[in-house]
């Protein structure tokens, strides 16, 4: 099967051959090849994208509106095959993709079209003369989506984008690129304007064309920090907005008196779904001593009783395959660090061969215990399912330890005690957080992150701004007084 890139609305050969081939991580066989955005594709995308713009931003913000809560509802009517695809992809089970994937992504489409027709500006007199101001788009904004939930960032990135009145040349990740051009499918069938959301599909030299094209007024970016880094500075010679969402190392606080069957609940959600491949996980659990035993004992044996690693497409699997070989590698280089450096294993920490799957790149859920703050495996992103368990004894404590990295993306408290709860997740440097909770993140919530975690929000009324600009008019009411 070849892929092409979909541009205005349709199906675009380029003019180079040049293709890519895209593995599925849990058999490591060739599922299908794509066409690279050649410089062809690269012209036809920017001027389908004006075009498309032209027309988009004239719509009523009704007629907007109502035409993405057509494309929420075919994507819902066909939620299990679009889960099929992310699977086939990304490796993940398709028991998590046909139940977040698709329906989280049709939910912020949803959330965005329903704010449409309430964006506003507002009016004030000045002296006798008065101004106002209007919200506007900003004309063509590029995403670049990232590999571990592609149709869910594609549909996260073009649902305030489309509701704001702006097009989107979106460039899915290498490894995960057919959810997108399904999204471009849905978004034509529902009656959104040809260009106004084109598929381009190439590695990274695509992705820096989008960054620096003086054409694109905007990048929404997901993906690691150094990438990330490098987005920003190619957008800064043309001055473009940004939005970056980028890697973090979140802490999980576990007090006394938490509620401990959830709190494992929480620490294994966070570490272990998705096989790690989570920007918000928190993979550094800290845990107060006096619960310590009670907590890794349960832990312990809910990770190796509970977790179904094997084909993701079969509905009993939980715990999937990593993206590719090299990101396997990867993590199993963490994997002995953490050994090296000497921590102390408590479940895990091979590679595995599941009968099902005997050839995808599969890693154990693994748990290390006796962890300190400078280990490597407790400092990097490791994007895995490896999780570091680290002992406090009070709040001041954990509060320093937990800020003490240059992450600020995610953090979670499980505590029973109201005041302490407020008081400590409001210490956190981090964008995401929760209570008595993991992971949850509804359209309506805006997420991003602190320090080199991020810039700017995705969802959530507060993305709105990011997606519209500021028109000041100032309207003379008086007599114009002038000296000459």
């Amino acid at each position: 099967m070849l892929i092409k890139n979909f541009i205005h609305g349709q199906y675009l050969d380029n003019h180079s051959a040049e293709t890519f081939k895209v593995i599925n991580p849990a058999t490591n066989q060739v599922v299908y090849e794509v066409e690279v955005a050649d410089t062809a594709i690269q012209k036809a995308a920017i001027e389908s994208a004006q075009q498309g713009f032209e027309k988009w931003s004239a719509f009523s913000a009704v007629e907007r509106s109502r035409i993405l809560l057509k494309a929420v509802a075919l994507l819902r009517e066909r939620n299990d095959e679009l889960a099929k695809i992310e699977v086939i992809d990304t490796g993940k089970p398709f028991q998590e993709a046909v139940a977040v994937d698709i329906v989280t992504g049709a939910d912020s489409i949803e959330f965005f079209a329903g704010l449409a027709p309430s964006i506003q500006g507002n009016q004030q007199d000045v002296d006798g003369d008065f101004y106002y101001t209007r919200r506007e788009p900003l004309g063509v904004c590029a995403g670049i989506g990232a590999w571990n939930y592609p149709l869910q960032i594609a549909c996260w990135k073009s649902a305030p984008a489309l509701a704001c009145g702006n097009s989107m040349i979106f460039k899915p990740s290498e490894e995960t690129p057919l959810g997108a051009n399904k999204l471009a499918e849905i978004y034509i069938e529902a009656g959104v304007p040809a260009g106004v959301f084109n598929v381009v599909h190439g590695d990274g030299k695509v992705g820096s064309w989008l960054s620096h094209h003086p054409d694109v007024a905007k990048v929404s970016f997901t993906g690691e920090v150094g990438t990330g880094k490098k987005v920003m500075a190619a957008a800064a010679t043309t001055l473009k907005d940004v939005t970056m969402e980028l890697g973090g190392k979140s802490p999980l606080i576990v007090f006394e008196d938490a509620d401990i069957e959830q709190a494992v609940s929480a620490a294994m959600l966070g570490n272990f779904y998705t096989q790690g491949e989570i920007c918000t996980n928190g993979t550094r659990v800290f845990v107060h001593s006096s619960i310590h035993h009670k907590f890794i004992e349960q832990l312990k044996e809910r990770t190796e009783k509970n977790i179904i690693m094997g084909d993701p497409m079969n509905e009993e699997t939980n715990f999937g395959a990593l993206i590719s070989k090299k990101h396997h590698d990867l993590v199993m280089g963490y994997i002995k660090k953490g050994l090296d450096q000497g921590a102390t294993l408590l479940t895990g920490g091979k590679a595995a061969s599941p009968q099902s799957a005997p050839h995808g790149n599969f890693v154990e859920p693994t748990v290390f215990i006796n962890c300190t703050d400078d280990m490597d495996i407790v400092k990097e992103e490791i994007f895995g399912p490896v999780m570091s368990v680290l002992t406090f004894e009070d709040e001041e404590e954990v509060i320093q330890r937990a800020n003490s990295t240059g992450f600020g993306l995610a953090a979670g408290v499980f505590t029973l005690n109201i005041q302490r709860a407020h008081r400590v997740i409001h210490q956190m440097q981090a964008g995401i957080c929760w209570i008595n909770a993991y992971g949850a993140s509804p359209a309506q919530m805006p997420v991003g992150g602190y320090k080199q975690s991020g810039i700017g929000r995705e969802n959530g009324m507060e993305t709105l701004n990011h997606y519209t600009q500021v028109k000041s008019i100032y309207v003379g009411m008086n007599p114009l007084e002038s000296p000459f």
